[in-house]
Protein backbone atom coordinates (compact mmCIF):
# COMPACT_ATOMS: atom_id res chain seq x y z
CA UNK A 1 0.00 0.00 0.00
CA UNK A 2 2.90 2.66 0.94
CA UNK A 3 4.87 1.51 -2.04
CA UNK A 4 1.70 2.16 -4.26
CA UNK A 5 1.50 5.67 -2.70
CA UNK A 6 5.15 6.88 -2.79
CA UNK A 7 4.71 5.51 -6.59
CA UNK A 8 1.65 8.10 -6.69
CA UNK A 9 3.39 10.71 -5.26
CA UNK A 10 6.74 10.46 -7.12
CA UNK A 11 4.36 10.48 -10.56
CA UNK A 12 2.19 13.50 -9.80
CA UNK A 13 5.97 15.22 -8.66
CA UNK A 14 7.29 14.41 -12.03
CA UNK A 15 4.25 15.12 -14.14
CA UNK A 16 4.47 18.63 -12.17
CA UNK A 17 8.49 19.12 -12.89
CA UNK A 18 7.75 18.26 -16.84
CA UNK A 19 4.97 20.95 -16.97
CA UNK A 20 6.26 23.49 -15.09
CA UNK A 21 9.55 22.56 -17.74
CA UNK A 22 6.87 22.66 -20.44
CA UNK A 23 5.60 26.33 -19.44
CA UNK A 24 9.32 27.56 -18.74
CA UNK A 25 10.15 26.35 -22.62
CA UNK A 26 7.18 28.15 -24.03
CA UNK A 27 7.71 31.23 -22.05
CA UNK A 28 11.39 31.42 -23.06
CA UNK A 29 10.31 30.86 -26.63
CA UNK A 30 7.94 33.39 -27.24
CA UNK A 31 9.55 36.08 -25.81
CA UNK A 32 10.97 37.48 -28.80
CA UNK A 33 10.77 40.71 -30.06
CA UNK A 34 7.59 40.86 -32.38
CA UNK A 35 5.78 43.60 -34.36
CA UNK A 36 2.22 44.71 -33.92
CA UNK A 37 -0.85 47.33 -35.20
CA UNK A 38 -4.33 47.89 -34.52
CA UNK A 39 -6.34 46.55 -38.00
CA UNK A 40 -2.85 47.29 -40.67
CA UNK A 41 -5.00 47.64 -44.09
CA UNK A 42 -3.10 47.35 -47.65
CA UNK A 43 -2.84 51.34 -49.07
CA UNK A 44 -3.08 52.95 -45.45
CA UNK A 45 -1.36 54.17 -42.59
CA UNK A 46 -0.84 52.58 -39.33
CA UNK A 47 0.75 52.99 -35.70
CA UNK A 48 3.22 49.99 -35.31
CA UNK A 49 4.75 48.93 -32.40
CA UNK A 50 7.65 46.85 -31.90
CA UNK A 51 7.60 45.34 -28.37
CA UNK A 52 11.08 44.30 -26.64
CA UNK A 53 10.98 41.98 -23.63
CA UNK A 54 14.70 41.62 -21.97
CA UNK A 55 15.00 37.48 -21.75
CA UNK A 56 18.42 37.72 -19.60
CA UNK A 57 18.88 37.37 -15.93
CA UNK A 58 21.43 39.65 -14.85
CA UNK A 59 21.97 42.32 -18.24
CA UNK A 60 19.44 45.01 -19.59
CA UNK A 61 18.35 45.72 -23.09
CA UNK A 62 20.37 48.84 -24.22
CA UNK A 63 19.89 49.65 -27.74
CA UNK A 64 17.01 48.28 -30.30
CA UNK A 65 18.07 48.41 -33.61
CA UNK A 66 14.69 47.66 -36.67
CA UNK A 67 15.59 47.57 -40.42
CA UNK A 68 12.90 48.60 -42.37
CA UNK A 69 12.24 45.87 -46.03
CA UNK A 70 13.83 47.32 -48.94
CA UNK A 71 11.76 45.95 -51.51
CA UNK A 72 8.73 47.44 -49.23
CA UNK A 73 9.53 50.96 -48.94
CA UNK A 74 7.64 53.43 -46.97
CA UNK A 75 7.10 56.99 -47.84
CA UNK A 76 6.24 58.45 -44.57
CA UNK A 77 7.60 57.24 -41.15
CA UNK A 78 7.42 59.31 -38.15
CA UNK A 79 8.96 57.98 -34.26
CA UNK A 80 7.02 58.31 -31.14
CA UNK A 81 9.55 59.93 -28.56
CA UNK A 82 10.00 57.39 -25.65
CA UNK A 83 11.22 59.32 -21.98
CA UNK A 84 14.97 57.76 -21.22
CA UNK A 85 15.43 56.93 -25.08
CA UNK A 86 17.29 58.38 -28.03
CA UNK A 87 16.88 57.27 -31.68
CA UNK A 88 18.31 57.58 -34.66
CA UNK A 89 16.82 57.30 -38.13
CA UNK A 90 18.65 56.10 -41.23
CA UNK A 91 17.23 56.62 -44.51
CA UNK A 92 18.28 55.52 -48.05
CA UNK A 93 17.62 56.74 -52.04
CA UNK A 94 14.96 54.85 -53.53
CA UNK A 95 15.86 53.69 -57.06
CA UNK A 96 12.22 53.71 -57.87
CA UNK A 97 10.30 57.02 -56.51
CA UNK A 98 7.36 56.98 -54.63
CA UNK A 99 4.26 59.25 -55.63
CA UNK A 100 2.07 60.62 -52.89
CA UNK A 101 -0.20 63.80 -52.37
CA UNK A 102 2.38 65.63 -50.94
CA UNK A 103 4.84 64.67 -54.62
CA UNK A 104 7.74 62.29 -55.60
CA UNK A 105 9.34 60.76 -52.32
CA UNK A 106 12.78 60.06 -53.46
CA UNK A 107 14.03 58.72 -50.20
CA UNK A 108 12.81 55.94 -47.41
CA UNK A 109 13.68 54.94 -44.00
CA UNK A 110 15.83 51.48 -43.52
CA UNK A 111 16.77 51.62 -40.53
CA UNK A 112 15.88 53.29 -37.27
CA UNK A 113 17.92 52.82 -33.69
CA UNK A 114 16.91 53.10 -30.34
CA UNK A 115 19.17 53.55 -27.49
CA UNK A 116 18.80 54.05 -23.77
CA UNK A 117 20.24 57.13 -22.14
CA UNK A 118 21.45 55.54 -19.01
CA UNK A 119 21.59 52.25 -17.25
CA UNK A 120 18.61 53.21 -15.49
CA UNK A 121 15.73 53.54 -18.47
CA UNK A 122 17.51 50.54 -19.96
CA UNK A 123 15.29 47.05 -19.82
CA UNK A 124 15.82 45.65 -17.24
CA UNK A 125 15.68 41.38 -16.89
CA UNK A 126 12.04 40.32 -16.81
CA UNK A 127 10.65 43.63 -18.13
CA UNK A 128 9.96 44.99 -21.74
CA UNK A 129 9.52 48.35 -23.94
CA UNK A 130 6.81 49.09 -26.82
CA UNK A 131 8.85 51.45 -29.14
CA UNK A 132 5.70 52.67 -31.53
CA UNK A 133 6.42 53.97 -34.97
CA UNK A 134 3.48 55.47 -37.37
CA UNK A 135 4.21 54.90 -40.95
CA UNK A 136 2.38 54.45 -44.15
CA UNK A 137 1.10 53.94 -46.82
CA UNK A 138 1.16 50.23 -46.19
CA UNK A 139 2.58 47.83 -49.31
CA UNK A 140 -0.09 46.02 -51.13
CA UNK A 141 1.23 42.29 -49.39
CA UNK A 142 0.09 40.06 -47.13
CA UNK A 143 3.25 40.35 -44.58
CA UNK A 144 6.08 42.71 -43.82
CA UNK A 145 9.24 41.50 -42.19
CA UNK A 146 11.38 43.43 -39.77
CA UNK A 147 14.74 42.21 -38.89
CA UNK A 148 15.84 43.42 -35.72
CA UNK A 149 18.41 43.29 -33.02
CA UNK A 150 18.56 43.69 -29.59
CA UNK A 151 21.61 44.87 -27.84
CA UNK A 152 22.61 43.78 -24.08
CA UNK A 153 24.56 45.71 -21.45
CA UNK A 154 27.53 43.08 -21.55
CA UNK A 155 27.77 43.27 -25.44
CA UNK A 156 25.78 40.51 -26.27
CA UNK A 157 23.55 41.18 -29.43
CA UNK A 158 20.55 38.95 -30.62
CA UNK A 159 19.79 38.78 -33.99
CA UNK A 160 16.21 38.52 -34.80
CA UNK A 161 16.68 38.22 -38.52
CA UNK A 162 15.67 34.44 -39.23
CA UNK A 163 12.40 33.94 -41.64
CA UNK A 164 9.69 31.64 -40.64
CA UNK A 165 8.80 29.35 -43.80
CA UNK A 166 4.83 29.27 -44.63
CA UNK A 167 3.50 26.34 -42.41
CA UNK A 168 7.12 25.74 -41.11
CA UNK A 169 7.87 26.08 -37.45
CA UNK A 170 9.29 28.76 -35.81
CA UNK A 171 13.12 29.40 -35.52
CA UNK A 172 15.32 29.96 -32.66
CA UNK A 173 15.45 33.84 -33.36
CA UNK A 174 12.63 35.02 -36.05
CA UNK A 175 12.09 38.32 -37.69
CA UNK A 176 8.99 40.31 -36.80
CA UNK A 177 6.22 39.67 -38.71
CA UNK A 178 3.32 42.35 -39.46
CA UNK A 179 0.51 40.71 -41.58
CA UNK A 180 -2.06 43.28 -43.58
CA UNK A 181 -5.34 43.05 -43.70
CA UNK A 182 -6.23 43.41 -47.49
CA UNK A 183 -7.79 46.94 -48.81
CA UNK A 184 -11.57 47.54 -48.96
CA UNK A 185 -13.71 49.25 -51.01
CA UNK A 186 -15.41 51.35 -48.06
CA UNK A 187 -14.47 54.47 -49.89
CA UNK A 188 -16.00 53.77 -53.13
CA UNK A 189 -18.86 52.45 -51.39
CA UNK A 190 -19.64 55.10 -49.33
CA UNK A 191 -19.14 57.54 -52.29
CA UNK A 192 -21.38 55.84 -54.75
CA UNK A 193 -23.97 55.36 -51.06
CA UNK A 194 -24.02 58.79 -51.48
CA UNK A 195 -24.33 59.67 -55.09
CA UNK A 196 -27.70 57.54 -54.79
CA UNK A 197 -28.56 59.37 -51.77
CA UNK A 198 -28.37 62.42 -53.57
CA UNK A 199 -29.98 61.04 -56.73
CA UNK A 200 -32.87 59.73 -54.94
CA UNK A 201 -33.40 63.10 -52.87
CA UNK A 202 -33.27 65.15 -56.21
CA UNK A 203 -35.58 62.94 -57.80
CA UNK A 204 -38.49 62.92 -54.69
CA UNK A 205 -37.78 66.73 -55.01
CA UNK A 206 -38.72 66.83 -59.01
CA UNK A 207 -41.93 64.76 -58.32
CA UNK A 208 -42.73 66.96 -55.19
CA UNK A 209 -42.53 70.01 -57.58
CA UNK A 210 -44.46 67.94 -60.19
CA UNK A 211 -47.13 67.41 -57.40
CA UNK A 212 -47.08 70.86 -56.76
CA UNK A 213 -47.70 72.30 -59.82
CA UNK A 214 -50.47 70.11 -60.97
CA UNK A 215 -52.11 71.30 -57.56
CA UNK A 216 -51.88 74.51 -58.74
CA UNK A 217 -52.92 73.97 -62.79
CA UNK A 218 -55.98 72.11 -61.57
CA UNK A 219 -56.77 74.95 -58.88
CA UNK A 220 -56.70 77.78 -61.35
CA UNK A 221 -58.90 76.00 -63.91
CA UNK A 222 -61.60 75.58 -61.09
CA UNK A 223 -60.99 79.31 -60.29
CA UNK A 224 -61.47 79.97 -64.28
CA UNK A 225 -65.12 77.34 -63.96
CA UNK A 226 -66.25 79.02 -61.42
CA UNK A 227 -65.72 82.72 -62.51
CA UNK A 228 -67.26 81.80 -65.76
CA UNK A 229 -70.74 80.37 -64.09
CA UNK A 230 -71.08 83.37 -62.00
CA UNK A 231 -70.71 86.02 -64.61
CA UNK A 232 -73.09 83.53 -66.91
CA UNK A 233 -75.19 84.11 -64.11
CA UNK A 234 -75.18 88.06 -63.96
CA UNK A 235 -76.00 87.89 -67.39
CA UNK A 236 -78.76 85.67 -67.59
CA UNK A 237 -80.51 87.92 -65.02
CA UNK A 238 -80.02 90.99 -66.27
CA UNK A 239 -81.40 89.53 -69.82
CA UNK A 240 -84.77 88.74 -67.72
CA UNK A 241 -84.22 92.23 -66.31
Amino acid sequence: MRSTRRFATRSASALAGASLSVLLLAGAASAHVSVSADSPTQGGFAELTFRVPNETDNTSTTKVQVFFPASQPLAFVSIQAMPGWSYQVKTEKLDQPISSDDGQVTEAVSEVVWTADSATTAIKPGQYNDFNVSAGPLPDAPTMEFKALQTYSDGTVVRWIQSTAPGGAEPEHPAPVLSLLPATDTDSSATQTSDTTDAAASSTSSDSSDARANTALVLSIAALVVAVGVGALVLLRRSRT
